[in-house]
């Protein structure tokens, strides 16, 4: 399984990869946020959840996390969704994370994660690349994506 680098633009990070499932079965988990813990690759999201079962436009969910030692909450908010092709959050900071899904064959789905932090302040998105933010969330995002794939070519 190949993970490849998407340009999106400037201050988005965004890989893409061919994940052998159905689209509807990539968006129900990506659509329950209670399930985010079964997707996440960077290993910062933890179980504690709290929020619909299926997100929509406009909900609210809120995820517990940990970075760098650090456990904290995080509420996002859905600013996009597009039923079985889009999903877009965002967080608190102003970044936002984005799952675009497009069917390829019946059981095959090309599966786009994006990091955008384009719609923070200059300042803010100066502070996470000063901080390695992109990079990271880059080789989580990879990560995500091969175990995403994984996980279904088991099935």
């Amino acid at each position: 399984m190949t993970v490849e680098q998407v340009e999106q633009g400037p201050r988005q990070v965004a890989r893409t990869a061919e994940v052998p499932a159905s689209a509807d079965d990539v968006f129900a988990l990506v659509a329950d946020p209670h399930r985010h813990g079964e997707l996440d690759g960077s290993g910062t999201v933890r179980g504690t959840v709290s929020g619909p079962r299926r997100l929509s436009q406009g909900s609210q969910f809120s995820v517990a996390m940990k970075q760098l030692g650090l456990r904290y909450r995080i509420t996002s908010t859905v600013t996009r969704f597009e039923d079985g092709r889009l999903v877009e959050w965002r967080s608190p900071a102003g970044h936002r994370w984005r799952w675009e899904l497009t069917p390829l064959t019946p059981t095959s789905t090309r599966v786009t994660e994006t990091f955008d932090y384009s719609t923070v302040p200059a300042v803010q998105g100066k502070v996470f690349e000063v901080l390695g933010v992109p990079r990271k969330n880059a080789a989580g995002i990879e990560a995500t994506l091969r175990q995403l794939a994984s996980r279904y070519a088991r099935a």
